[in-house]
């Protein structure tokens, strides 16, 4: 019998993270497409008045109750969850079916592969569904990257619902906006930390049912747009006056 002991990589665990505020009609399907990819779906719900609780947990996933609305509150909610389950990974989607499950190896692969700290998953318009997007919402999603690459410099692409981020590495970058900043905050701290980020084009479907609580509506996109731009003036002032103070 040979002194020497051969080792077997333990396969790193993926939980799924979705945020969902009354998102019946589109969150089972969205689980159950998922779940052949992922060890675990957390769906959190995030003061849901219909039944998206209920038809999360039928379709398998974990549900975690986060009252506190918000994009930024319902995804730290999830991650506590996916830390509990012992994940390596986090896949976040969000829960009206716009993110196809189908790309998700493809996060994950590149993930994988690369080393990278956190991968997006960049809308592609040769992609993307007729109602995919709305015109606002077209336009926000080219101009909140401008941002970021002009002022923040962070180099991205898209401000996406689908991404994939090793576990160590969202820890470190210690996230904690509660609202719409959570991604735009998310990638000027990978930017500051010098995180690898790739990006991997998705497609972009139309949601499966429902109703955007965001980008269907003015007042919705109005707030998104303010707490945007407030989350690349607050990260901006703060690295040019520490590049001030460091001489």
């Amino acid at each position: 019998m040979s002194d020497s002991v051969s080792s077997v990589a333990t396969p790193e665990k993926v939980v799924a993270v979705i945020p969902a505020l009354n998102e019946a009609a589109c969150i089972g399907g969205v689980v159950r497409g998922v779940l052949p990819y992922v060890d675990h779906v957390v769906v959190v719900d995030n003061g849901s008045s219909d039944e998206t609780s209920a038809v999360a947990k039928e379709a398998s996933a974990i549900v975690v109750r986060q009252p506190e609305r918000g994009y930024g509150a319902a995804c730290l909610a999830g991650v506590e969850q996916a830390r509990s389950l012992g994940a390596d990974i986090v896949l976040f989607m969000d829960g009206d079916g716009s993110d196809d499950p189908a790309d998700a190896p493809r996060l994950l692969h590149e993930l994988r592969v690369t080393g990278a700290g956190l991968v997006l998953g960049v809308r592609d318009k040769a992609q993307r569904e007729p109602g995919a997007m709305t015109p606002v919402q077209a336009f926000g999603n080219w101009f909140a990257p401008w941002l970021l690459r002009h002022l923040g410099r962070a180099e991205c692409s898209d401000l996406p619902p689908f991404k994939a981020v090793r576990m160590p590495t969202l820890t470190a970058l210690n996230v904690s906006d509660r609202r719409h900043g959570f991604t735009v905050e998310l990638l000027l701290r990978a930017h500051s930390q010098n995180v690898r980020v790739r990006e991997v084009l998705v497609k972009s479907r139309a949601r499966r049912g429902g109703e955007s609580k965001v980008s269907g509506t003015v007042v919705g996109s109005a707030r998104a747009a303010v707490k945007i731009l407030y989350t690349v003036g607050k990260h901006v002032t703060q690295v040019r006056l520490a590049e001030w103070r460091n001489g």
